[in-house]
Protein backbone atom coordinates (compact mmCIF):
# COMPACT_ATOMS: atom_id res chain seq x y z
CA UNK A 1 0.00 0.00 0.00
CA UNK A 2 1.20 3.43 -0.65
CA UNK A 3 1.20 5.16 2.67
CA UNK A 4 0.27 8.87 3.33
CA UNK A 5 -2.02 8.84 0.30
CA UNK A 6 -5.44 10.96 0.46
CA UNK A 7 -8.45 10.32 -1.76
CA UNK A 8 -9.34 13.71 -3.94
CA UNK A 9 -11.91 15.45 -5.98
CA UNK A 10 -10.93 15.29 -9.25
CA UNK A 11 -11.85 18.67 -11.49
CA UNK A 12 -12.09 18.68 -15.45
CA UNK A 13 -8.05 19.89 -15.17
CA UNK A 14 -7.81 16.41 -14.47
CA UNK A 15 -9.17 14.53 -17.41
CA UNK A 16 -6.73 14.16 -19.38
CA UNK A 17 -4.46 12.39 -16.91
CA UNK A 18 -7.82 10.38 -16.26
CA UNK A 19 -8.14 9.78 -20.03
CA UNK A 20 -4.27 8.54 -20.26
CA UNK A 21 -4.58 6.42 -16.81
CA UNK A 22 -7.83 4.96 -18.14
CA UNK A 23 -6.69 4.08 -21.37
CA UNK A 24 -3.50 2.15 -19.92
CA UNK A 25 -5.44 0.09 -17.32
CA UNK A 26 -7.86 -0.91 -20.31
CA UNK A 27 -5.04 -1.71 -22.12
CA UNK A 28 -3.47 -4.05 -19.18
CA UNK A 29 -7.05 -5.58 -18.36
CA UNK A 30 -9.41 -5.25 -20.75
CA UNK A 31 -8.32 -8.35 -23.14
CA UNK A 32 -11.29 -8.61 -24.74
CA UNK A 33 -11.60 -5.40 -26.42
CA UNK A 34 -10.30 -4.68 -29.84
CA UNK A 35 -8.36 -1.93 -30.89
CA UNK A 36 -11.37 -0.15 -32.54
CA UNK A 37 -13.51 -0.34 -29.16
CA UNK A 38 -10.85 1.44 -27.28
CA UNK A 39 -10.73 3.81 -29.59
CA UNK A 40 -14.63 3.80 -29.29
CA UNK A 41 -14.93 3.94 -25.42
CA UNK A 42 -12.03 6.57 -25.03
CA UNK A 43 -13.41 9.08 -27.83
CA UNK A 44 -16.54 8.58 -25.51
CA UNK A 45 -14.55 10.03 -22.26
CA UNK A 46 -12.61 12.43 -24.31
CA UNK A 47 -16.16 14.03 -25.74
CA UNK A 48 -17.94 14.79 -22.29
CA UNK A 49 -18.67 11.45 -20.23
CA UNK A 50 -16.76 12.60 -17.48
CA UNK A 51 -18.61 15.43 -17.28
CA UNK A 52 -21.54 13.05 -15.89
CA UNK A 53 -19.01 11.78 -12.91
CA UNK A 54 -17.79 12.82 -9.47
CA UNK A 55 -14.36 11.67 -9.83
CA UNK A 56 -12.22 10.92 -6.90
CA UNK A 57 -8.61 9.16 -6.57
CA UNK A 58 -5.45 9.34 -5.00
CA UNK A 59 -1.92 10.88 -6.61
CA UNK A 60 1.27 10.36 -5.15
CA UNK A 61 3.53 12.24 -4.01
CA UNK A 62 4.41 13.98 -7.93
CA UNK A 63 0.86 14.52 -7.64
CA UNK A 64 0.63 12.09 -10.27
CA UNK A 65 -2.93 9.89 -10.43
CA UNK A 66 -2.31 6.36 -9.72
CA UNK A 67 -6.05 5.24 -9.47
CA UNK A 68 -9.36 7.16 -9.79
CA UNK A 69 -13.06 6.16 -9.47
CA UNK A 70 -15.99 7.89 -11.13
CA UNK A 71 -19.32 7.95 -9.07
CA UNK A 72 -23.35 9.23 -10.44
CA UNK A 73 -25.77 9.08 -7.43
CA UNK A 74 -24.92 5.32 -5.86
CA UNK A 75 -23.64 3.80 -8.62
CA UNK A 76 -19.79 3.23 -9.17
CA UNK A 77 -19.56 4.04 -12.79
CA UNK A 78 -15.37 3.60 -13.28
CA UNK A 79 -12.97 2.35 -11.42
CA UNK A 80 -9.48 2.37 -12.87
CA UNK A 81 -5.97 1.72 -11.33
CA UNK A 82 -2.60 2.24 -13.28
CA UNK A 83 -1.16 -0.80 -13.90
CA UNK A 84 2.23 -0.60 -12.36
CA UNK A 85 0.33 0.02 -9.01
CA UNK A 86 -2.26 -2.83 -9.08
CA UNK A 87 -2.78 -4.94 -6.11
CA UNK A 88 -1.44 -2.17 -3.54
CA UNK A 89 -4.76 -1.77 -2.35
CA UNK A 90 -6.09 1.88 -4.10
CA UNK A 91 -8.84 0.30 -5.75
CA UNK A 92 -9.80 -1.29 -2.43
CA UNK A 93 -9.27 2.33 -0.85
CA UNK A 94 -11.40 3.61 -3.65
CA UNK A 95 -14.73 1.43 -3.61
CA UNK A 96 -13.98 1.72 0.08
CA UNK A 97 -14.36 5.25 0.22
CA UNK A 98 -17.38 5.15 -2.74
CA UNK A 99 -19.22 2.58 -0.62
CA UNK A 100 -18.86 4.45 3.20
CA UNK A 101 -18.27 8.07 2.35
CA UNK A 102 -20.67 8.71 -0.86
CA UNK A 103 -23.20 5.76 -0.02
CA UNK A 104 -22.39 3.65 -3.59
CA UNK A 105 -24.13 0.50 -3.26
CA UNK A 106 -24.10 -0.30 -6.63
CA UNK A 107 -21.32 -1.09 -9.83
CA UNK A 108 -21.79 -2.24 -13.23
CA UNK A 109 -18.86 -4.59 -14.45
CA UNK A 110 -18.10 -6.36 -17.82
CA UNK A 111 -18.33 -9.91 -17.54
CA UNK A 112 -15.32 -10.43 -19.16
CA UNK A 113 -13.33 -8.62 -17.06
CA UNK A 114 -12.89 -11.56 -14.73
CA UNK A 115 -10.06 -9.47 -12.13
CA UNK A 116 -12.82 -7.16 -12.03
CA UNK A 117 -15.30 -9.40 -11.43
CA UNK A 118 -13.40 -11.07 -8.81
CA UNK A 119 -12.10 -8.13 -6.92
CA UNK A 120 -16.15 -6.54 -6.50
CA UNK A 121 -17.38 -9.93 -5.20
CA UNK A 122 -14.37 -9.48 -2.74
CA UNK A 123 -15.68 -5.89 -1.85
CA UNK A 124 -19.26 -7.07 -0.85
CA UNK A 125 -21.04 -7.01 -4.53
CA UNK A 126 -23.29 -9.75 -5.55
CA UNK A 127 -24.89 -10.50 -8.74
CA UNK A 128 -28.28 -8.43 -9.40
CA UNK A 129 -28.79 -9.01 -13.14
CA UNK A 130 -27.32 -9.11 -16.15
CA UNK A 131 -27.80 -7.89 -19.32
CA UNK A 132 -26.38 -9.42 -22.86
CA UNK A 133 -25.09 -5.77 -24.18
CA UNK A 134 -23.37 -2.82 -22.92
CA UNK A 135 -25.44 0.87 -22.51
CA UNK A 136 -23.85 1.64 -26.09
CA UNK A 137 -25.34 -2.22 -27.20
CA UNK A 138 -21.79 -3.86 -27.92
CA UNK A 139 -22.19 -7.35 -27.38
CA UNK A 140 -20.00 -7.07 -24.19
CA UNK A 141 -22.30 -8.71 -21.15
CA UNK A 142 -22.77 -6.21 -18.42
CA UNK A 143 -23.39 -7.57 -14.55
CA UNK A 144 -25.63 -5.28 -12.60
CA UNK A 145 -23.96 -5.67 -8.97
CA UNK A 146 -25.24 -4.51 -5.45
CA UNK A 147 -23.08 -4.08 -2.04
CA UNK A 148 -24.04 -6.79 0.10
Amino acid sequence: MIKNYSITYFTSCDYEEIISLWEKSVRATHFFLSEDDIVFYKSMLENGYLQNVRLWGIKNSDNRILAFLGVDGNNIEMLFVDPDKRGMGLGRELVKYAVCKLKCNKVDVNEQNEQAVAFYDRMGFVLQSRDDNDSSGKPFPILHLIYH
